[in-house]
C-alpha cells in the first residue's frame, strides 16, 4: 500500500511539475486577442477602440486585415466593425485605433460562380463581390487571420511580414475561382476629398500581377505600389477602369481599375498569392516581397510572425489573471503596431517633400499620431524599445529638414495637420533626456526650438508672442491650443537648459507659463479671451468643442482644466491650494452633467472624466502631487477595472495608435508619466501580480503586488530594493538602474502612505 502511495505522490508530482512548466511557457502571443476593441458598442459606434484584427508585424509597413464595408466610414476608420456581417475584401494598409478612415490600400477578394468587379449591395447577396461571413467561423492571432467567405465558401487566411502580405484561399471543389482586385477602394466623402488620382494594373505574366495607385486624402499625395505573385497559373484575365472591361489586355492605368483573375480549383490545391508593398516602386515592392517571402510555406510565415511577436511581448512578463494577461498583452501588441516603417529594405523612402531618399538604418517610420501618443505610448517605448525610439525621432526629425518644423501628426510619411500643438518636440526631448543613444542633442535642439519659432497652421508663433495667450478671435481652439504650447515650450527649456542655453531657458519657461494668462479665478477655469482681453461669454464649462469653432479641443473646459503637466504645484496655487484642488478632482469624477453637444470621442466617463480621450489620461494621478494618493489607487483601478475588457468593445474610445493601450500597459504596472519629460512616474494602483520589465541593456525591474485583488487595490506599505519606499514618484532612472519594487495591498486606504 506505501509503495503505491508513494508512486501515486510521484506520479501527481511530476503532473504538477509538468503543468506549472505548461503554465509558466504559455506563450505570450497566447494571450493576444486581435478582436478586442473591434467594435460590438450601441449602433456599431466606433467608441469600442476601432482597431483591425488582421494580419501584421511589429511596426511594420502592412496590415492585412478584412474591411467590412465597402466604403470604410468613420465608424469603422480601421476598416473593420465587429457588427458588421459582411466582408468586401482584404486590403493591406490600416489604421490602428484612429478616429479617421485612411489607408485601406490594394483590396484582393477571392470568389466563385460569376465574376464581379464591384463591390456590391450589402444588402443583396450575389451583387458583387461582398460576402456574408459569420466570427463563429473566424480567428486571429498575432501575425494570422482566418474567416470562411460563407457566400462563396471559400476558407481565406492572411499573414504578413513587414514589407509584404501572404494569402491563402482554399475554394471549393469544382468551382470556378476568381480573384479580384480593387484599386479604388477607400473612403469616398467629397468633403473629405478622397480619391484615386492614377492608377495602373499590370499583368506581367500568367504567375504576376503589379501596379500602383496614388491617392489623396488624409495624406494629400500617396503612392503604393504593388508586386504580386501567384502560385497557380492565371487562366483568364479582365481589367476594369470603371464600366469599361478590357478583355485580355496586359496593362490599363485610370482611376478606377479593378482586375479579374481565373485559376484552377479542381486539383483541390489551395491558392497562395503573396504580395510586396513600396511607397517608392514598384521595383523595390518585388524586392521587399523576395526577400521577406521567397518560397511559397504558408505555415512557415505564419510561425515566423508568431516568433517576432513573442519576442516583442517578452519585453513585458507579467504574472495574473486570465483576463488581465489577456488584456494587458493585447494592449502591448496595439503599442507595438505602428509608428510603421515605411522605408524600404534598401532603405529607400519617401520624404515628406515627396522627394526619394535613403535611411542609412534601412528605417524611416510614420503613423505619428503624437497628439495622442506622446501622453503614455512614447514614454513606453523610451522604456523598453530604445533602439526604435531613436529612430523614431531620427525619422520625426526628417521633416524638420525638409519642412522647417516637426511633425504634428504624420501618415505614410507626410504631414497631414490633424490636432494641435507640436508634440514631436517632449517625444524627442524625452528621448535626449533620459540618454536615448544615437540621437544628436544639438541637432534635436536645433529642431524643437525652431518648430516653436516656425508659425504655421494652428501654431502662429507670432500671435503667441504678441498676446502671451491664443486669442479665440485670431486662433480657434484658443485654450487648448495656449494650454499645449505652454507644455510643448516647457519641453523646449528643459533641453535648453540641459544644452546650457541659458538665454533660451529662459525665454521658453516665460512662455510655458502663458497658460497662466487664461485662467480665470471667477470661475477657476481656463476660458477663451479676444484679442483685446475681454471673456468670450457665454460661458459653460460642460460646453464640448471638436476640432475647430470652439476654445477646446476634444473636450471641454473640465477636462482640459488639468492640461498642466508641466507646472502641476502652478495649477494646485490658481486653485486655492490642496484641498481646493483635491475637491475640485472630485467634482471631476463625480458632475454626471453631459452637454448634449459632446464631441464623438467623449466616452468612457467617470463623471467629467472621459477616458475614451486622451485629455483625461493623466488626470487620476493628480491626487498624487496633493497628499491624497489613495484617491489615485482607488480612480485608476476602478478605470482599469470598468473600462478595459476582453470583449470586442474592449476599449472606451479609440485606440490611438497605441496610447489607449499603454495607458493599460503602464498603469498595471502601477506607475504612469503625468509629465513624460520630467523623467518622473505617479504611482497608481499596480493590479498585477507581478510584472517584468526587461530592460535593452539587460538588466530588469521587477514590480510585485502582494495580496493584490479586485478588492485590493490600495497600497499599504511599499520597497524599492528592500527600503522602504514612502513616495508617490518613481523616477526613470529607478526603473533603468534596475530592481524591484514591492508593494504590500490591501482593501481600505493607508492614507499615511506616499503623504508628504
Amino acid at each position: 500500500m506505501k509503495i503505491i502511495e508513494t508512486a501515486f505522490l510521484i506520479a501527481i508530482g511530476g503532473l504538477c511539475s509538468f503543468t506549472q512548466q505548461t503554465k509558466a511557457e504559455r506563450k505570450m502571443t497566447s494571450y493576444v486577442d486581435p478582436f478586442i476593441g473591434t467594435g460590438g458598442a450601441v449602433n456599431g459606434s466606433s467608441l469600442s477602440g476601432n482597431n483591425f484584427p488582421g494580419a501584421t508585424v511589429p511596426f511594420g509597413m502592412v496590415q492585412l486585415s478584412p474591411d467590412t464595408r465597402n466604403e470604410p466610414d468613420w465608424s469603422s476608420a480601421c476598416g473593420y466593425d465587429h457588427n458588421d456581417n459582411t466582408i468586401a475584401g482584404f486590403s493591406h494598409t490600416h489604421l490602428s485605433g484612429t478616429g479617421v478612415p485612411e489607408l485601406f490600400d490594394i483590396l484582393v477578394m477571392p470568389m466563385t460562380g460569376e465574376a464581379k468587379t464591384i463591390a456590391g449591395d450589402v444588402t443583396k447577396s450575389g451583387s458583387g463581390y461582398m460576402s456574408r461571413f459569420s466570427h463563429e467561423n473566424e480567428e486571429a492571432k498575432p501575425g494570422y487571420y482566418k474567416v470562411l467567405l460563407s457566400d462563396f465558401n471559400i476558407l481565406a487566411e492572411l499573414t504578413a511580414t513587414a514589407h509584404s502580405g501572404f494569402h491563402r484561399y482554399t475554394y471549393p471543389h469544382n468551382s470556378t475561382g476568381h480573384l479580384i482586385f480593387d484599386l479604388n477602394h477607400s473612403l469616398k466623402k467629397p468633403d473629405w476629398g478622397c480619391h484615386v488620382i492614377d492608377a495602373q494594373l499590370k499583368i506581367v505574366n500568367n504567375h504576376t500581377l503589379e501596379g500602383f495607385r496614388i491617392i489623396t486624402g488624409w495624406a494629400k499625395l500617396r503612392k503604393v505600389y504593388f508586386h504580386a505573385e501567384f502560385s497557380k497559373q492565371i487562366l483568364k484575365s479582365s481589367l476594369v477602369d470603371g464600366n469599361a472591361v478590357s478583355e485580355g489586355q496586359k496593362v490599363l492605368n485610370g482611376t478606377n481599375l479593378r482586375a479579374a483573375l481565373d485559376f484552377d480549383t479542381e486539383d483541390k490545391f489551395p491558392l497562395l498569392m503573396k504580395i510586396g508593398l513600396s511607397s517608392v516602386s514598384v521595383e523595390n515592392a518585388e524586392s521587399n516581397l523576395k526577400t521577406e517571402i521567397p518560397g511559397w510555406n504558408f505555415d512557415e510565415m505564419v510561425a515566423l510572425a508568431d516568433e517576432i511577436w513573442e519576442k516583442e511581448l517578452g519585453k513585458i512578463k507579467v504574472s495574473g489573471t486570465e483576463e488581465q494577461k489577456r488584456i494587458f498583452y493585447t494592449s502591448l501588441y496595439h503599442t507595438f503596431i505602428q509608428p510603421n516603417n515605411i522605408a524600404d529594405i534598401n532603405g529607400d523612402y519617401q520624404a515628406s517633400d515627396y522627394s526619394i531618399r535613403r535611411a542609412e538604418n534601412k528605417t524611416h517610420y510614420s503613423t505619428f499620431s503624437l497628439w495622442d501618443t506622446f501622453r503614455g505610448a512614447h514614454p513606453l517605448y523610451t522604456l523598453i524599445q530604445s533602439d526604435r525610439n531613436r529612430d523614431f525621432v531620427l525619422s520625426l526629425m526628417r521633416q524638420y529638414d525638409t519642412y522647417g518644423y516637426l511633425p504634428i501628426w504624420q501618415l505614410w510619411g507626410e504631414e497631414n495637420y490633424c490636432m494641435i500643438g507640436n508634440h514631436s518636440i517632449p517625444v524627442i526631448v524625452d528621448a535626449v533626456l533620459k540618454g536615448t543613444a544615437g540621437i544628436d542633442a544639438r541637432k534635436a535642439y536645433e529642431a524643437v526650438k525652431n518648430s516653436s519659432i516656425t508659425s504655421h497652421l494652428n501654431s502662429p508663433f507670432t500671435i503667441w508672442d504678441k498676446y502671451h495667450y491664443m486669442p479665440e478671435n485670431l486662433q480657434s481652439q484658443s485654450v487648448s491650443i495656449t494650454l499645449e504650447m505652454a507644455y510643448d515650450d516647457w519641453c523646449v527649456a528643459r533641453l535648453a537648459q540641459k544644452l546650457g542655453e541659458t538665454d533660451d531657458y529662459e525665454y521658453f519657461m516665460k512662455r510655458s507659463q502663458y497658460y497662466r494668462n487664461l485662467f480665470d479665478p471667477g470661475t477657476s477655469f481656463f476660458r477663451a479671451k479676444d484679442d483685446k482681453g475681454h471673456w468670450l461669454e457665454p460661458f459653460d464649462p460642460f460646453q464640448y468643442g471638436a476640432n475647430g469653432g470652439n476654445p477646446f479641443t476634444e473636450g471641454n473646459a473640465w477636462q482640459y482644466f488639468w492640461f498642466v503637466p508641466h507646472d502641476v504645484e502652478g495649477l494646485i496655487g490658481l486653485t486655492g491650494g490642496k484641498i481646493k484642488f483635491t475637491r475640485k478632482i472630485d467634482d471631476f469624477f463625480t458632475l454626471n452633467n453631459h452637454h448634449q453637444e459632446a464631441n464623438g470621442n467623449a466616452s468612457g466617463f467617470i463623471g467629467q472624466y472621459a477616458h475614451g480621450n486622451e485629455p483625461s489620461h493623466h488626470v487620476a494621478y493628480l491626487y498624487d502631487y496633493a497628499d491624497q494618493p489613495w484617491k489615485t489607487q482607488f480612480y485608476t483601478a476602478k478605470i482599469m477595472q470598468e473600462l478595459y475588457s476582453t470583449s470586442s468593445a474592449g476599449y472606451s474610445g479609440n485606440e490611438d495608435c497605441g496610447q489607449m493601450s499603454a495607458w493599460y500597459v503602464l498603469s498595471a504596472m502601477g506607475f504612469y508619466p503625468v509629465n513624460p519629460v520630467s523623467g518622473n512616474y505617479a504611482i497608481g494602483s499596480p493590479v498585477l501580480e507581478k510584472a517584468e520589465i526587461k530592460l535593452q541593456d539587460g538588466k530588469t525591474f521587477m514590480v510585485i503586488a502582494r495580496n493584490v485583488s479586485r478588492k485590493n487595490i490600495y497600497i499599504q506599505s511599499a520597497k524599492l530594493n528592500g527600503k522602504i519606499f514612502n513616495r508617490t514618484i518613481l523616477t526613470h532612472n529607478e526603473i533603468t538602474e534596475g530592481g524591484t519594487l514591492e508593494f504590500v495591498m490591501g482593501d481600505k486606504p493607508n492614507k499615511k502612505w506616499g503623504v508628504k
